[in-house]
């Protein structure tokens, strides 16, 4: 007998089943991630205060420990701190001659070449000031910094006429040298000298104004020390040597160095120029200027006498010197540089300068502050040429002498307004 199966029940049909997904980048899983760690920080913050702090300034030691190489290789680099007219540059390893301005480092091997109209300061990492008159081509030849803080800056003259200042040093050993094409001279510290070199007659020389100095011929057969108010010409190659005493220039009076004239009338005033006389002198040259390096000289004048008024001079700033001359037709080297300000009584207020901080450097000190955008500022004699557009200044003085010094700040403002700052510090 057959057996019967039952009926299969019938397949029930299941469902489909539907998957939904959302894409999310890595740029949003880092912004979460960032705003869970701020998170996490201000919660932190909140209830550890003090550890949170500490902890923070640590982290900031170690960043400031990375950048503080990169501060101090900037501060060793030279760099020009004045500059008059064309002035050209051509980096050792460039063709191409290029125009100087203040943010350039100069580096060993860099030419520096001045126009008729132009002059150039350059300041090196020990203090020591090279300044290139105009119709001159010179080279960077060294500035190196040791260990022990020895520094070594050269400058070499290949035609035209250097003035050089060093200023106290930090290691006895160090050394600041410029040459020519036959000898070269060493300055020792807090001196200053004017070199010169001819390269039509190969015949170059040097004048010690302050200090010392010590020239060796480039065959090394011929060495001279140089006083004050010494003069050392080399001839052309194989001469000997000429040393000689020159006339030493006047000391200037009035109008004082950073002096201020607030007249009604610049233009009709006279201005009075008044300095000491020279035993040995017979005339004087007096020579005003509108920039520190004598390189736009607005009055020339031959004198018999001590004292001269000026009139016709417009609003502005100035610098003058006088220089000497003897009998036997001897010019002295120029005085001291003094700057003074001639503004407009009457013509608005007093401008707005204010000092933020001084920091000691060594023997240099850093000035920031802040005064009148467009307006002109004068430390110590030196033009401020880092004025921010919002007025904001810094400024490095020239290295100073020991003990306590007066730092003065003259600004003139576009409407006249005159403003005088004075700093006392100590040098140790």
């Amino acid at each position: 007998m057959p057996i019967q199966r039952p009926p299969l029940a019938p397949r029930q049909k299941t469902s489909s089943v539907e998957i939904y997904w959302k894409a999310v980048t890595y740029r949003t899983v880092s912004v979460y991630a960032f705003l869970l760690f701020a998170v996490v920080l201000a919660v932190l913050y909140m209830m550890y205060p003090e550890t949170y702090s500490g902890a923070m300034s640590k982290v900031s030691e170690v960043i400031g420990a990375h950048t503080a190489p990169t501060a101090e290789l900037t501060a060793k680099q030279a760099k020009f701190v004045n500059l008059d007219g064309r002035v050209q540059v051509k980096k050792v390893n460039s063709v191409q001659w290029v125009t100087a301005d203040y943010r350039m480092a100069l580096d060993k091997g860099d030419l520096v070449q001045t126009g008729g109209d132009g002059a150039a300061r350059v300041t090196f990492a020990d203090g020591t000031t090279y300044t290139v008159q105009s119709d001159t081509l010179v080279t960077v030849e060294e500035n190196s910094v040791g260990r022990d803080s020895e520094t070594r800056v050269a400058m070499h003259i290949n035609s035209g006429a250097v003035d050089l200042a060093t200023g106290t040093w930090d290691s006895p050993k160090s050394k600041a040298e410029v040459s020519f094409s036959n000898a070269v001279a060493s300055v020792q510290q807090n001196s200053r000298a004017a070199v010169r070199s001819d390269p039509k007659t190969n015949e170059g020389e040097i004048t010690v104004s302050s200090g010392t100095a010590e020239l060796s011929t480039s065959d090394g057969r011929q060495h001279v020390e140089i006083g004050r108010w010494e003069r050392v010409t080399v001839p052309t190659s194989g001469g000997t040597v000429v040393k000689s005493n020159v006339l030493a220039p006047p000391d200037l009076a009035q109008p004082m160095n950073l002096q201020p004239l607030i007249v009604p009338d610049p233009k009709r005033a006279p201005v009075r120029f008044e300095w000491k006389p020279v035993p040995e002198a017979v005339t004087y040259e007096l020579r005003v200027s509108t920039t520190s390096m004598f390189s736009r000289i607005v009055e020339d004048r031959k004198l018999t006498g001590t004292s001269v008024e000026i009139t016709g001079l417009d609003q502005g700033d100035y610098f003058w010197d006088v220089l000497a001359t003897d009998e036997e037709k001897r010019v002295s080297a120029p005085s001291d540089t003094f700057k003074f300000t001639l503004a407009t009584q009457g013509k608005g207020q007093e401008m707005m300068l204010e000092v933020g901080s001084t920091e000691l450097h060594g023997n240099v000190v850093e000035i920031t502050g802040r005064t009148e955008p467009g307006a002109a500022l004068i430390i110590n004699g030196e033009q401020v040429a880092d004025i921010r557009g919002d007025g904001a200044f810094k400024y490095f003085t020239s290295p100073l002498t020991r003990g306590s010094q007066t730092i003065v700040l003259t600004g003139q403002n576009r409407r006249g307004g005159t403003a005088i700052k004075r700093i006392e510090i100590m040098i140790p």
